[in-house]
């Protein structure tokens, strides 16, 4: 028999309240691999215990409501705004605006994008970490141990590997030697080729399957479950089919008891959905994506566009109560 997994559905006044946060629910869906979905009102004790224990703070933020992260892309070549910046003033305009953690990366990840030399990828984010460290939660973008040490050392204080470990061997032992939390996306294939006709049986089960895998593998690494961001990697490695697929029971994740991230902004997908070509004039369709994943629970936001996310929220709190 195929495994059973269970998604919390949420509801306004559950008889539970998820993962500590504003969301409740009473009931789940029953998911299994190539059978009907199915309702249900209970689930067994371990999976209630992942679903409900609240999640430890992040950089210091609670995880009892939504947290913006602005994205700061120290790259010359990043899909939407690489090189049209400098990454230190563009920080403190994202920080102005309300970003409550900054994600600083120096490598471009985008569908085609190639390898950027370990110098030089150092080169483009210790500056800016260092001169942001105390301003904010600082996270930075990279795939590669080295430079997660220089970014640990300017001032970094979470690891955000869009490889989930894949890419470097050593990123588990500097990460868990470090002490700092760690954000493991998951990625189907990497940059340069991840675009290139990606299948799944079952895109939200096997993303699911493939996080756990990925958290066990951190554990045993010696980096603790409450230590572990999770994000399903919306574009990576996905067809637009495939990201709406988990966008619409994105609240699946939350049985893997860590906070969820969720990365949508600008994306490609959004601006096929809504018949918008250029990446910057995407913020309309990515607010919408980022409500509907805080309306499943989701804590942590990676965007671009800081201020149109902070107001957004800022109503969305006010018109649902999603604030208390």
């Amino acid at each position: 028999m195929s495994q059973i997994y269970y998604r919390p559905i949420p509801a306004e006044h559950g008889r539970w309240q998820l993962a500590g946060g504003w969301v409740r629910f009473s009931q789940f869906e029953i998911l299994r691999r190539g059978e009907a979905v199915r309702i249900t009102d209970t689930a067994p004790d371990e999976v209630m215990a992942a679903l409900t224990t609240p999640r430890p703070p992040v950089l210091g933020l609670a995880m009892d409501r939504p947290r913006i992260m602005g994205i700061v892309n120290a790259t010359p070549d990043s899909f939407s705004d690489g090189g049209s910046y400098d990454g230190v003033s563009h920080a403190r305009t994202l920080l102005a605006e309300g970003a409550e953690i900054l994600d600083i990366g120096g490598e471009s990840t985008r569908p085609g994008a190639q390898d950027v030399p370990v110098p030089q990828e150092i080169d483009r984010v210790v500056p800016v970490i260092a001169a942001m460290r105390g301003l904010a939660g600082i996270s930075v973008d990279t795939r590669k141990a080295q430079v997660a040490q220089a970014a640990i050392k300017a001032g970094a204080g979470l690891v955000n590997d869009v490889s989930g470990f894949d890419f470097d061997p050593d990123m588990a032992r500097v990460v868990a030697d470090s002490g700092l939390p760690v954000c493991l996306m998951h990625a189907q294939g990497i940059p340069s080729t991840m675009q290139d006709n990606p299948s799944y049986g079952d895109v939200l089960l096997d993303v699911y399957d493939a996080l756990a895998q990925r958290i066990a593998r951190a554990e045993a690494a010696g980096i603790p479950r409450d230590r572990i961001v999770v994000d399903p990697g919306i574009g990576f490695g996905k067809t637009e089919a495939h990201n709406l697929a988990i966008l619409r029971r994105i609240s699946l994740f939350h049985g893997l008891g860590c906070a969820v991230l969720l990365g949508v902004s600008r994306k490609r997908f959004i601006g096929s959905v809504a018949g918008v070509e250029r990446a910057a004039d995407r913020a309309a369709g990515s607010l919408a994506v980022t409500l509907a994943g805080v309306a499943q629970g989701i804590q942590i936001h990676r965007v671009h566009d800081v201020e149109t996310t902070r107001q957004g929220l800022a109503l969305w709190q006010a018109v649902t109560g999603g604030d208390k």
